[in-house]
């Protein structure tokens, strides 16, 4: 039975329901009268139920999903506006007792080099990253109970929030680690971190047991509810994601809703972001041998009609993508982008190909922090390394309601002016200041603020060309 506010993974990601929902959305793929009222609805920007986006995503109209596409910028544009935030990941560790079959960290890899942090090489890794212009991380380590435990993840945090090099500081740090208990959620909490992220992999029951056959992520309902518990534990900004390939894309595309629709429904905060990978080449993972891959069009279109059911939250893609790829789904949904990635541990510091032999996945766009910012400002956007609701305590329902009346901009809009800034003096190439000091200026004659807080911004900014970096919002 199909029960989005149940606790119990098998009714909030209910499989009957998902191939109803298939089969509806296949039996009015070309219904236009529908598609048209369900257009009519998403221009509310409220949102769409998974089933309704279901539809949209079948669509086969071309005139219908040229709307599909407009209607996604539309209202990309009116949450988040051109501001795009910029994080890098940094791998702790790839020691891991699971045997996910489609990652190249699972357990019966043998010629794959184990590697895992020292706090001090942890801090050389911060220090490279500072150096880059980063100030927002997401940290990554396979799950291990005897060499990844929580308290090493947790001393971690505590090092990389303690390490201040230059005018460099790492201002929020996301977790994606394994499923684990409400008394570590807690633990997590306590200490400091930022989102929690968690990719299901797949919503499709028995192909995700079929995927991860041994090891503790195994247990499908553990790992589908670990958000509640993260939940339960504190936390509240929680990032799904979900790794198309695996499974039919249009199952995912609506257990994925689902799991937005349920932490919805039972604790009024939908995922602050969510996450659309696409399976890659890594050490012994061929993606060929996985026949549900999408392409390029089919990937644009998830982004898209993502963006219109769940117009609030914040869409992440990585550098598994293109540079083309990224600048497509850019303007149809993504708020986020990493930039000058590596997915090998300790590839930042020190460099060598041997790290890279170690990479969790292949990276498409390889390019440096400084050129991907400024791509970002030559294509109109405003790169963003602002971190100021997680420090004020904007986040949860407190975040989710000022982005939902869409006055999120109010506070990012400056916030983002002002880290670009902080970028351009400290970090950025002469080529790419000169770009973003004309885009700043730009920004500032449409900044939609009220005039204190234009002020307050021009003060800031010449602060911050004064060697100063003591401002909020």
């Amino acid at each position: 039975m199909y029960n989005p506010k149940s606790h119990d993974a098998d009714e909030f990601i209910s499989h009957e329901e998902i191939l109803d929902t298939l089969k509806y959305a296949d039996e009015n793929k070309n219904n236009l009268e529908l598609v048209d009222k369900i257009l009519e609805k998403a221009k509310l920007g409220k949102g769409l139920s998974h089933r309704e986006a279901s539809v949209l995503l079948a669509c086969e109209n071309e005139d219908k999903n040229k709307e599909i596409f407009e209607l996604a910028k539309k209202i990309k544009q009116e949450y988040y506006g051109n501001r795009i935030v910029l994080f890098a990941p940094l791998y702790l560790s790839n020691y891991c007792v699971n045997g996910c079959v489609y990652c190249p960290y699972h357990a019966k890899n043998k010629h794959i080099p184990r590697r895992k942090l020292t706090q001090e090489e942890i801090k050389n890794e911060v220090i490279a990253l500072q150096d880059m212009g980063h100030k927002r991380l997401a940290i990554e380590a396979g799950e291990d109970p005897v060499n990844n435990p929580l308290e090493y993840i947790l001393e971690s945090i505590k090092t990389i929030y303690g390490i201040k090099h230059k005018n460099g500081s790492i201002r929020r740090v996301n977790v994606n680690i394994a499923a684990t208990t409400v008394e570590n959620y807690k633990k997590l909490h306590e200490a400091g971190i930022g989102t929690y992220i968690l990719f299901q992999e797949t919503y499709h029951k028995e192909s995700y047991e079929k995927l991860h056959p041994t090891g503790p992520k195994y247990n499908y309902k553990y790992h589908t509810e670990a958000m509640d518990r993260a939940m339960q534990g504190g936390i509240d900004d929680v990032g799904l994601g979900v790794l198309f390939g695996l499974e039919l894309y249009r199952y995912e595309f609506a257990g994925l809703l689902m799991h937005a629709e349920h932490l919805e429904a039972v604790y009024g905060v939908g995922p602050h972001t969510i996450s659309v990978p696409r399976i890659r080449r890594a050490d012994d993972i061929d993606p060929d041998v996985f026949d549900n891959g999408i392409d390029d069009d089919t990937f644009a279109k998830i982004v898209a009609c993502i963006r219109i059911a769940v117009p609030y939250t914040g869409m992440i893609v990585s550098t598994r993508e293109s540079a083309e790829c990224r600048k497509r789904v850019l303007e149809l949904g993504i708020s986020q982008i990493s930039g000058g990635s590596k997915t090998s541990v300790g590839g930042y510091f020190n460099p060598m190909p041997e790290k890279e032999e170690s990479a969790q996945f292949d990276v498409s766009d390889r390019r440096p922090l400084d050129e991907v910012i400024k791509w970002l400002m030559e294509l109109g956007y405003l790169p963003s390394f602002c971190t100021a609701c997680y420090r004020n305590g904007r986040t949860g329902d407190r975040f989710m309601e000022i982005c939902k009346e869409k006055q999120i901009h109010n506070f990012c809009h400056p916030n983002a002016i002002l880290t670009l800034k902080e970028y351009l003096e400290d970090y950025a190439s002469e080529e790419t200041k000169k770009v973003g000091n004309d885009l700043i200026q730009n920004e500032l004659k449409i900044l939609e603020s009220p005039e204190c807080v234009k002020l307050k911004v021009a003060e800031d900014l010449k602060k911050i060309e004064e060697g100063g970096r003591d401002y909020n919002f």
